[in-house]
């Protein structure tokens, strides 16, 4: 059998918790934060969510070996 590819754009995108979780940074906070409110700044401090489960299946798919 032979070895699976990681997607390595999930890999920059996407990590496992020692839990199996799959966790994800939030979108908006990189660039032009001049332009944004201040809430959308706030709430978008959290750097560490979690994935949505609808879309876990297709990343653990991306992911084969726990990256």
């Amino acid at each position: 059998m032979p070895k699976l590819k990681t997607n390595k754009a999930a890999k920059k995108r996407y990590s496992y918790t020692a839990t199996g979780k799959v966790k994800r940074t939030k979108a908006n906070r990189r660039h032009l934060l001049a332009n944004k409110t201040k809430r959308q700044k706030t709430n978008g401090k959290i750097m560490n969510a979690y994935a949505d489960k609808t879309c876990e299946a297709a990343i653990k798919k991306m992911l084969p070996y726990g990256n």
